[in-house]
């Protein structure tokens, strides 16, 4: 059996699908689109049903792609069941795609999800109002808490066994005439759900009047007959207003609520502080920087920086180091620990004691010298090792994204960053995505899709680079080591995640000041209540993206990291061997001619300059890859914890921000080519290309002016800033001009 779960966004649906599902889950995409698709497996009745996760949607209207796909699944697909999810504390809004779905000939079962929330404010529902009004079963759960789960599934199960006939709230309303003689018509064409697509074909719906094209004439005709009312014909407008009433006139006292209900929940109350018109935007960052801080920092809550906390017992050191402490050589003396690391250090530290003691075991059997120890030791191992030592770094900073999400708080987030992007051609609901883009650019770039404005969806795909992916996370705490003391590693790399952000709004005033006037689309967005995240929800999401991340260590980035090896460990003439100095290598030789190149950033000068110019390179394969070559060219060590070489401050940083703003890995690149138009896409390479290489030498420059004196750069940061604000000022007056 096939069941399908259908429901607004945010009404509880995925984490429905979540409970019912556990490990069985997959995601993949739509054939066609780049939609999410979830699929999994219930099995607790008398045989496996598979659950299907349609998006989530406001009507089955094709507004969006994720309306027109769960429109065709259960058109096309013919679910055996419609599991249809509403939030029980936004009951009447939530109906209106329930009035939807029942008029599709397909059994359904409403699932009245969110109802520990409901009874906790003193309120009920009378759930016989619903099963009598729409004539399908009804029942109470909360998806969060696994209540009422298995009964759900039980009725579904029976329900589906049982033939149903489409039903329409419509059905007494003054347009019945015509869905009644439309309706016919397709019976006599043998059209399936005919009275879904009659009543789609009265709204002028798109999709029915290409597959009915001479019905739709006759609808045209029966429409002359009906009289004129306050919307001037417009039946799309008259079939939802009809739909509104219904709702309205049978469930306004189906919520029984308490006497002290004052309407104020105690989300309302939260959203005062965290979604406040000028505090909103600090306290995120704040969030944010805590995230960085307990992720990458190396001095937790800052005990040495600031109270000068060391840690000088061998046995506390050891434990969390994980690598041992160290003596000075002239003294013997152990060398303090500089405070206590952050849990995402800590952990990091343990793994990377981990992956050198599997390489230290390969190097006691293999013999030496040999290409092949070369190979497993030097190249493979080394070069994975650089990637899974960041791994509990990678996942803790996704488990905390993910309970910032979960939580409710990142919708807030888009609604808090849409005034300020709205004035610079972006609205709320393109900070999405590039929220997206922490994790991971490529469905960042597919979220895109849902951005109607085809300006708006080319500016947001352009962009999403700049939001770090999780796959340069290794990158900066790599960095994070080699800036100047423990004290400024988090704020390294906080900055460089904020960095990113602020010249995204930078890029998009810059896009908005020298393309032709264009209204931002209004951001429409339900916020879920706040509610404690689920254990088992967050677990399932960490799991998804470590195996996604495992996967791709053990494909392309091992096969990149093979390439490297061989590049750097034999000459042109191969055949005489392996090189004794790297200098000697066909990387060498290679990476001295990108040196040239990337001179002027700083980055690349010095001898060992070609070899940061050759790690920015294979970043294009894999982001996990620079630090895995950096790893192979002797830049650090294998865990990245010991760096080699000696950049300054201004030099790190310029490294930093080529690599944060410029091209995407190759899988991104190919996404912004199927998701953005044709003539941008050019544009959009080349906006990578110099952007990365401009901002970089800012970058490089604006630092050396700190270190000639910290004043001056001040002054240039103050002066620079300056001018940005003016150019907002600028577009943001063009735009009311036009407007006034």
């Amino acid at each position: 059996m096939k069941f399908a779960l259908a429901g607004n966004p945010n009404c509880g649906k995925t984490t429905l699908f979540n409970s019912l599902t556990g490990a069985t889950a997959h995601v993949g995409n739509w054939p066609g689109v780049t939609v999410d698709k979830r699929e999994g497996i219930y099995k607790k009745l008398e045989e496996k049903v598979s659950i299907i996760d349609l998006p989530g949607i406001y009507s089955l209207s094709p507004y969006t792609p994720e309306e027109v796909v769960s429109r065709n699944f259960i058109l096309d697909e013919k679910p055996d069941c419609i599991i249809n999810v509403v939030d029980a504390t936004n009951l009447e809004r939530n109906l209106y795609l329930t009035t939807q779905v029942l008029e599709i000939d397909v059994p359904v079962v409403i699932a009245l999800n969110m109802m520990d929330a409901l009874r906790s404010s003193g309120s009920k529902i009378k759930v016989v109002d619903i099963e009598k009004a729409f004539g399908v079963r009804c029942v109470e759960i909360s998806a969060l808490k696994n209540q009422g789960l298995d009964e759900l599934m039980k009725v579904a199960y029976s329900e589906a066994r049982r033939p149903r006939r489409g039903m329409s709230v419509l059905a007494n309303s003054r347009i019945s005439r015509v869905i009644e003689e439309t309706t016919n018509k397709l019976n006599e064409e043998k059209i399936e759900s005919p009275l879904f697509h009659a009543i789609k074909l009265i709204e002028n719906d798109e999709i029915e009047i290409k597959m009915h094209p001479e019905i739709a004439k006759g609808v045209e005709e029966l429409k002359t007959k009906e009289p004129k009312d306050e919307f001037g014909g417009d039946y799309e407008a008259i079939v939802a207003d009809q739909r509104y009433k219904y709702i309205s006139e049978h469930f306004a006292n189906t919520v029984i609520k308490s006497q002290d209900d004052s309407g104020v929940t105690k989300s309302d109350k939260i959203d005062k502080v965290l979604t406040h018109r000028i505090w909103g935007i600090p306290i995120f960052l704040a969030i944010m920087f805590i995230v960085f801080h307990l992720t990458f920092s190396e001095d937790l809550l800052f005990l040495n920086g600031i109270f000068g906390l060391e840690i000088k017992n061998e046995g506390f050191i050891n434990f969390l180091t994980g690598m041992g402490a160290e003596f000075d050589e002239e003294t013997g003396a152990i060398i303090p620990l500089a405070g206590i690391p952050s849990l995402g250090v800590f952990l990091q530290n343990w793994m990377g004691w981990l992956t050198g003691a599997i390489i230290d075991l390969f190097r006691g059997f293999m013999p030496e010298g040999t290409w092949y120890t070369g190979l497993v030791c030097d190249g493979i191992l080394t070069g994975l090792d650089s990637i899974f030592s960041f791994l509990p770094q990678i996942i803790l900073l996704f488990l905390f994204i993910s309970i910032l999400e979960d939580s409710g708080y990142m919708a807030r987030v888009a609604f808090i960053m849409d005034r300020a992007f709205r004035k610079f051609g972006l609205s709320g609901k393109a900070f999405i995505p590039l929220l997206m883009g922490f994790g991971c650019s490529v469905p960042a770039m597919m979220g895109a899709k849902t951005l109607e404005d085809e300006k708006e969806r080319d500016m947001t795909i352009r962009l999403t680079p700049f939001f770090s992916c999780g796959a340069k996370a290794p990158t900066w705490a790599m960095l994070a080591v080699a800036v100047a003391g423990s004290f400024l590693g988090d704020i390294f790399v906080f900055s460089i995640y904020l960095l990113g952000i602020v010249v995204a709004i930078i890029a998009a005033i810059i896009m908005k000041a020298f393309s032709k006037n264009y209204d931002v689309p209004p951001f429409i967005m339900e916020l879920p209540s706040y509610h404690a995240p689920q254990f088992r929800n967050l677990m399932a999401h960490l799991w998804d993206k470590a195996k996604h991340f495992v996967v791709k260590a053990s494909t392309i980035i091992t096969a990149a990291i093979i390439l490297i090896w061989f590049l750097s460990s034999f000459s042109w003439a191969f055949w005489e061997g392996l090189v004794d100095d790297i200098d000697e290598s066909i990387l060498a030789s290679l990476g001295k001619v990108l040196q040239y190149f990337f001179w002027p950033l700083g980055w690349a000068q010095g001898a060992e300059g070609w070899k940061f110019s050759v790690a920015t390179i294979t970043g294009l394969i894999a982001k996990e890859d620079v630090v895995a070559t950096m790893a192979q060219l002797g830049l650090c060590d294998e865990a990245g914890e010991t760096i080699s070489f000696a950049l300054s401050n201004s030099r790190i940083y310029a490294f930093a921000a080529y690599n944060l703003f410029t091209f995407p890995c190759f899988a991104a690149i190919a996404t912004a080519k199927s998701e953005s138009s044709k003539k941008a896409f050019p544009i959009t390479l080349a906006f990578w290309f110099f952007g990365s290489y401009v901002i970089s030498l800012f970058v490089f420059l604006i630092g050396l002016t700190f270190e000639v004196a910290w004043w001056v750069g001040l002054i240039v940061v103050l002066v620079l800033a300056g001018a940005v604000v003016l150019a907002g000022l600028l577009v943001s007056k063009r735009k009311k001009l036009q407007q006034a």
